[in-house]
């Protein structure tokens, strides 16, 4: 194996454990040794106003829990932070199992890093059509659910024309394109590892753009086919197992980004995987 392998390897491990332990702590600070309450089917859910605006928002069971108020209240930096990392470590780990990468690393760390940075330059580089404009999207995807599922308002918001669902997915968008400029031309970066940029035309601002634009419309998307579709076809899916099928394969950046914070991929925050239908709620169109 090579010698990389025999090094990185453990520190995901170790890192995984940290995570998990992260995790673990802050469910019983939330909780106490109680587990959390189940959520009421999405049906029941109703309609609020906002105090400063009078915005007309709908709101998921999550907020009517009773122990809602014990979840945090600003938003986790330092989970999100250490989320991110962990798809930062899996990414960079995927870059070094290719040979391109591994031949850039020998020379003077901190010149090779100034030259690759002072690259950018132009729209394009030579990667692919794929690579950019649907690879790159569906990092800023999974980088901005990052971003949602650390804060307790965006959390609970589901897709809708109300300003605080649009507030929330412009936040993700923006942490997003944080991890995109990061990944590209920051201190543990496809600049500094491995020297993506060091040879003109092979760093642009492609990227840096289609991560997080193409990132929040897949969120977008991802969050209308939840409500509009995914719903209406476990109202009339008993089995669970068909109904963990529907979320994994018609949200998969959700998906990759719960298995960053050790979740089941196909976790919900505003339903669990049982809930139940209201019998007098209408079935959403193309759902028979």
């Amino acid at each position: 194996m090579h010698a990389f392998w025999k090094s990185f390897i453990p520190v995901l491990v170790l890192l995984a454990g940290h995570l998990q332990a992260q995790i673990t702590q802050r469910t019983r600070l939330a909780y106490g040794d109680t587990p959390p309450p189940s959520i009421p089917s999405p049906a029941s859910s109703s309609t609020e106003y906002s105090s400063s605006n009078d915005t007309k928002i709908e709101t998921s069971p999550l907020l009517r829990t009773p122990d809602v108020k014990k979840m945090k209240i600003g938003f986790d930096w330092q989970a999100a932070a250490n989320q991110s990392f962990f798809g930062l470590a899996i990414q960079h780990g995927i870059r070094m199992s290719q040979r391109k990468t591994r031949t850039e690393l020998d020379g003077p760390f901190f010149e090779d890093y100034r030259n690759a940075v002072s690259g950018l330059d132009g729209w394009g580089d030579t990667d692919s059509v794929f690579t950019n404009y649907v690879a790159h999207p569906f990092q800023g995807a999974v980088t901005g659910f990052i971003q949602i599922q650390n804060d307790p308002h965006g959390i609970r918001q589901e897709f809708g024309r109300h300003g605080v669902y649009w507030r929330s997915r412009t936040k993700a968008m923006a942490w997003a394109a944080l991890y995109s400029t990061q990944f590209e031309l920051g201190p543990v970066s496809e600049a500094s590892i491995g020297n993506v940029g060091r040879k003109r035309g092979t760093m642009g601002f492609v990227d840096l753009v289609m991560t997080p634009v193409g990132g929040m419309g897949l969120i977008v998307a991802e969050d209308a086919l939840d409500k509009k579709w995914i719903q209406g076809l476990e109202s009339h899916t008993p089995g669970l197992n068909r109904r963990r099928v529907y979320r994994m394969v018609f949200n998969p950046q959700r998906t990759l980004a719960n298995l960053l914070r050790f979740k089941k991929p196909w976790h919900r925050d505003t339903r669990s995987i049982d809930w139940q239908p209201d019998p007098s709620t209408p079935t959403p169109a193309g759902v028979s």
